[in-house]
Parts: C-alpha cells; structure tokens; sequence
C-alpha cells in the first residue's frame, strides 16, 4: 500500500544533494561541515550520519579520529575497533617500530602455538639483536607455530626493508587472511573491511604519516567495544539507518546515497 510521509514542522530548508568524486572527499566534506556547524553554535550532539550498513562509515571514521572530533556509533563497532582492523594495524605499527610491544605482542600471539610467553621471548630477542628482522629470523618457534613462522618473518623482514605504500597493506592482509579465516565465522565481511583499508590507506602517504594521523590507541586483544561517553561529552552522532528510528537532530548526513 501507498505510504505518505509528512511533517508537522514547518520549514523553507530542503534537503540538499551533495555530489562527490569518491569517498575520501565525502568524507572531508561531512567533516568540514560538521566543524562549520559546530562554529555557528550547533552542537555535534545535534547532528548526526546515517548509513545503510556498518561499513559504510570506515572512512568517515578515519578522518574524523584523525581531526580528533569526537563521534558514538550506533548499530556496529567503530570501524578502528574492529579486531581484523586492529590485527593488520599493529602488524604495520610493529614493523615500523620493533619497539612497540603492545602491537609486536598482538600480532604474534595470532599465529598457533604462539602465547605471551614466547611472543615476549621473540620480543627480547629483537630488541637485543643489532637488527630485529634477524633477531625475528633467528629465533626458532615451537613445533606449532613452524608452519606459519617463514611467512611472517618474510612479511616483517619485506616491510621493515622499506615501506611500498600502500602495496604493504595488501601484503598484510594477504599474510592475514588464513588467521581470519581460523578466528572469525564472519571472515569474508571482514575481508572486506580490510579492502576498504586499503583503499583509505591509498590517501595517506608515506606509510608514516597513515599511522601518525589516525592516532590510534594502544591495540587492545581483550575487547573491542568502546565505552559509553559521559553524559556532559559533546560528540557526533554515526547510526545505521536502522538504529535511527525515532531519532531527531537537527542536522542530518546520509552517506553513500
């Protein structure tokens, strides 16, 4: 049957149809005029960006945790939270810096046979070693993870070599995608988050400067989920069309249309 919406309130405004080359600069246009609302007394409580599926905010995401504005997301995990998302993080901020033991414990406690014993074993040895490739090269693995250690000795000893950027995102998620396949059910949406990765990380260059400008936190293998913000926090609203419903703001972004 026919349905017709309407509207109580009144308004001159209608809705405005922005057209844009591609997603990086959909994404820089939301953030400018989410910033530009905010300057005339909008706050970003008041506004909102709506999207059809989850991963349809990865990018967004990424330039707003590089702008440091503040944003909640409803109906899916902030897309830097994501574990897969994280996994192929920390394999990059390890090789970029052999010293960074939250990401080097991470990334080798994914391979089986691999625990926090031994990742900080392997740790120590490069730390120790003149060069932390060899150091990786020369330590010898237990019997279960054999199978998987020359690959990612390979994988670590290519990108501390010198970055290829972004091919070095492709060469992670390839060495990845069997330990996704073994750890998530849901491994072939997951793949594609780590495609649009890519994609996002083609807009940064060098390598260095993709993980300065996402800040990211420390990865965290125990959770994923971001606590609930302070009821005094100001912050932009992300939500699935679906978990709107009822919602009101007085500004509202639909991505992707």
């Amino acid at each position: 049957f026919t349905k017709n919406l309407w509207s109580e309130r009144k308004s001159t405004d209608r809705p405005k149809l922005v057209t844009v080359r591609d997603e990086v600069e959909q994404a820089n246009f939301v953030c400018d005029t989410i910033l530009a609302e905010r300057e005339a007394g909008t706050a970003l409580k008041s506004q909102a960006v709506l999207f059809r599926a989850s991963h349809h905010s990865g990018p967004l995401e990424i330039e707003l945790t590089r702008r440091n504005i503040p944003f909640v997301k409803f109906g899916g995990l902030k897309f830097l939270d994501a574990a897969h998302v994280k996994d192929v993080l920390a394999v990059l901020r390890f090789a970029e810096n052999p010293r960074d033991r939250v990401a080097g414990f991470r990334v080798l406690q994914l391979m089986p046979g691999i625990g926090p014993s031994a990742a900080a074993q392997i740790v120590e040895t490069m730390t120790t070693a003149l060069d932390e490739a060899m150091g990786l090269a020369g330590w010898r693995p237990p019997q279960r993870a054999a199978d998987d250690w020359p690959g990612f000795v390979s994988l670590y000893s290519g990108l501390r070599a010198g970055a290829k950027w972004p091919a070095d995102l492709e060469q992670i998620r390839l060495w990845y995608e069997p330990h996704l396949e073994r750890i998530h059910e849901d491994a072939t949406t997951r793949r594609a988050d780590l495609l649009q990765l890519e994609q996002i990380g083609s807009g940064y260059a060098p390598r260095e400067r993709f993980l300065t400008e996402l800040t990211l936190d420390p990865p965290d293998a125990t959770s994923d989920q971001a606590g609930p913000p302070h009821r005094d926090e100001d912050y932009l609203i992300l939500s699935t069309i679906h978990s709107a419903k009822g919602q009101e703001w007085k500004n509202v972004f639909v991505l992707n249309t």
